[in-house]
């Protein structure tokens, strides 16, 4: 269940394939074999059906996690979330980045590292830190960067909703360690919920954008010139007109 929707349905498929189809059409010597192999194939459904099972589970899941990060406004809503929802935060965070991500499905500590990441065949650990009153120290970076170190990571990152402490940071620096604290977060959370709007409603939003007016941002209304040089020819005017002059070609 903690694996993509997608693997389920394709071992359920190759289970069903091997046991209805591939093994019947093998011949068997032994009648033992022979008998083995018709219970199999009997049971092809049954098994290819339950293999199935954790297919929707998965998908809703992978949903859920998608909605969670496009739910979060700022680091006053980060901050809301219990420790396991910012763990299944950034690890959407990171895999909308192109990273392959394994979460701790274990609900406990797994060696200091709560997020592994691979990409382009780079291994990264990632420790979540949902502390509301206190800041982080530097008792966690050390660990983090103790068990990156013994497991020959590329990198490792401490991500947090509130800040860490100045001798975190001293620490940190100049290791390959990065310290995400919530603004950063949420700054992150940004980015990628940018990248995440499909072109057609991102080409929409840049239109109105660009259909305002960059002076007290009001509306601009599509004119055509009355005198003048470019009599005949259309224009943005702003709606607030004449309290607002503000004009642009259209192009």
């Amino acid at each position: 269940m903690v694996l993509p929707w997608w693997f389920s349905v394709t071992i359920s498929a190759l289970v069903y394939l091997t046991l209805a189809i591939v093994l019947p059409s093998i011949e068997f010597k032994s009648p033992l074999f022979n008998g083995f192999q018709m219970g199999l194939s009997h049971f092809a459904a049954f098994l290819a059906l339950v293999l199935l099972i954790p297919a929707p589970i998965s998908a809703f899941n992978a949903w859920r996690k998608r909605k969670l990060l496009d739910r979060q406004k700022s680091v006053a809503t980060i901050r809301e979330l219990s420790w396991r929802e910012l763990e299944e935060l950034v690890a959407e965070v990171y895999r909308r980045q192109g990273y392959q991500v394994t979460e701790n499905s274990r609900g406990g500590s797994d060696g200091g590292v709560d997020i592994r990441l691979q990409k382009d065949g780079a291994l990264h650990f990632i420790q979540c830190k949902q502390w509301k009153s206190q800041k982080i120290g530097v008792t966690v970076v050390r660990e983090l960067y103790g068990v990156m170190a013994a497991e020959g990571a590329a990198s490792a990152s401490v991500v947090c909703s509130g800040i860490f402490t100045q001798e975190a940071k001293n620490f940190a620096f100049g290791k390959n360690i990065d310290l995400v604290d919530g603004p950063q977060l949420a700054s992150m959370l940004k980015q990628v919920q940018k990248t995440n709007v499909p072109a057609s409603v991102r080409q929409k939003t840049e239109n109105h954008a660009r259909l305002v007016c960059s002076k007290c941002g009001s509306p601009l209304v599509r004119r055509k010139a009355k005198k003048g040089n470019n009599r005949g020819n259309e224009f943005y005017g702003c709606s607030t007109f004449p309290k607002c002059r503000y004009t642009r070609n259209i192009n």
